[in-house]
């Protein structure tokens, strides 16, 4: 061999140590920034199920406390459909953090079947993740009650309907009861005033000021952190309407968008409020019934908007 393969070789050499050094220094950095590697359990409560039926799986997530799970709105699961999840708060201790939560699907196929596994990811609020993967568990799912046996049976005939006339009182009466009370019933509606009519108890605060704290206590909390994206709007909405309720008398709560704003114009609502509201309460509704699913930074534009309507109604005159 000559000189100038040789100091190939041990060049060769040498770099090769430096990276496994930098790759044993940088697992070494994740180790001592984690200090605990993540692992989830899946847990389903039966391994038999009817066509159509519920089934729960038990999610356990133990991981380092420094960090959260993301609960993703969609999972694919093959032949079964995800139907809610119910996530409970994280357990810290001295080891780390438990977070649990509970996933019920269905199948409406039939067959042993095998919920596949998927990836949950775990976040520091940054750009430092993680992810855990769930073993795939298999499920029996059978047919409801279908008897096979026997041979195909001749169809019936109709039968005769029985002409005792005594036995249909029990229903001539009830039928009369069931009138009786119709007629208190709207004889009673008549008497009480409408609802719409007399608006919601004047509040016992200034309504802004409920409105305000209520929307510091949301921007404090952990919803957008887990990823609870639809939660998050659906409380920056309860909380707007909570305040139309009380600074424009309204029953805000009870109705749906379009009544809202009608309501608003009736209460005499300068057009351009009425046109803010309708926004800001439409772009609530995409998240909450449409599966919309904006980003963090959306999110908090929203709940800024929330600010600016209270703001910008505080006090205001209505026409």
């Amino acid at each position: 061999m000559n000189r100038g393969s040789g100091g190939g070789y041990r060049r060769a050499a040498i770099v090769g140590l430096l990276l496994a050094g930098g790759a044993l220094a940088a697992v070494g950095a994740v180790g001592e920034l984690r200090g605990q590697s993540p692992r989830v359990t899946i847990e389903p409560d039966t391994t038999e199920i009817h066509v159509g039926d519920p089934l729960a799986l038990r999610l356990s997530v133990e991981h380092p406390a420094d960090l959260a799970v993301r609960w993703t709105d969609s999972l694919s699961l093959g032949p079964f459909e995800a139907l809610a999840l119910e996530v409970d708060p994280s357990e810290v201790s001295a080891d780390g953090a438990r977070t649990a939560a509970v996933l019920h699907v269905t199948a409406f196929e039939l067959g042993e079947l095998e919920i596949p596994s998927f990836t949950l990811e775990l976040t520091d609020g940054g750009e430092g993740t993680a992810t855990v993967s769930t073993d795939p568990v298999v499920i029996g799912v059978t047919t409801v009650g279908l008897d096979e046996s026997g041979d195909i049976r001749d169809v019936k005939g109709p039968r005769a309907i029985a002409r005792n006339w005594l036995l249909l009182w029990p229903w001539f009466l009830l039928a009369l009861t069931l009138g009786a009370l119709g007629y208190w019933w709207g004889r009673r509606r008549r008497r009480t005033p409408a609802r719409a009519d007399s608006g919601p108890p004047a509040p016992d605060r200034p309504p802004h000021e409920v409105a305000i704290e209520a929307l510091d206590r949301l921007e404090a909390s952990p919803l957008l952190e887990r990823g609870e994206i639809k939660l998050y709007h659906v409380e920056v909405s309860r909380i707007i309407r909570e305040y139309v309720e009380g600074r424009y008398r309204i029953w805000a709560l009870e109705m749906v968008t379009p009544d809202v704003i009608s309501s608003l114009g009736h209460a005499g609502v300068d057009p351009g409020i009425r046109t803010a509201f309708e926004r800001f309460l439409d772009a609530c509704d995409l998240v909450k019934f449409a599966k919309s699913r904006p980003a963090d930074a959306a999110c908090r534009i929203t709940l800024a908007d929330a600010r600016t309507l209270v703001e910008r109604t505080t006090g205001a005159a209505v026409r």
